[in-house]
């Protein structure tokens, strides 16, 4: 690298690692990111799904941060109570892994013992219910109905309606990002020429 104003070459070794929540091929094809960028960042992408569609990973993250909180806040929050953890793998997470950490930071530190009980969880976690069925408006047809053709058509569907864009396919689906791509390759599903 050359300083601003400087005459001399400088050797340097760095690593780029970037993040975002922003789908950035659909921006560099709408010309409101820059093309030469994108390939220059895109050198491994790693595609991580929200934290709602990887639940299972909940119970592992929680004890971590239950440490991590304790070890922060000089406190001795040993065990996480089961429908404590019942709860937290039920949430949706909209903030994903960093409200996560809030949550049973503020847990660890409004327990009164050495258990975080689900009272020490923000109301809206301990009142939440499940979702609601979401009605399809289509009943099976008497001759029934090939299930992978429903499949097939549901997938290229979601791929029209997102410009051929998998990231947000797979939102429209509420399947993560390697879900539908292997489904795509599965039914040979391609962009039209």
């Amino acid at each position: 690298m050359r300083r601003v104003g400087g005459n001399e070459t400088i050797p340097v070794d760095v690593r780029v690692v970037t993040a975002t929540n922003r789908d950035l091929e659909a921006m560099m094809k709408a010309g409101q990111f820059r093309e030469d960028l994108f390939y220059r960042l895109n050198v491994i992408p790693i595609v991580l799904p929200p934290l709602r569609e990887r639940s299972s990973d909940i119970p592992a993250l929680v004890h971590r941060f239950l440490e991590k909180a304790n070890a922060t806040h000089g406190t001795g929050v040993a065990e996480i109570d089961p429908g404590v953890l019942d709860l937290l793998v039920r949430h949706p997470w909209p903030g994903n892994i960093r409200q996560l950490e809030s949550v049973v930071e503020r847990a660890v530190l409004l327990c009164e013992g050495s258990v975080v009980k689900p009272s020490d969880l923000p109301i809206e976690i301990r009142l939440q219910t499940a979702p609601a069925a979401r009605p399809y408006g289509f009943e099976i047809p008497p001759e029934g109905i090939d299930i992978e053709e429903l499949e097939r058509q549901l997938i290229v569907q979601a791929m029209e309606r997102s410009g051929w864009v998998i990231a947000k396919a797979a939102r429209f689906l509420g399947l993560t990002y390697r879900t539908l791509q292997y489904r795509l390759e599965k039914f040979g599903i391609k962009k039209p020429a």
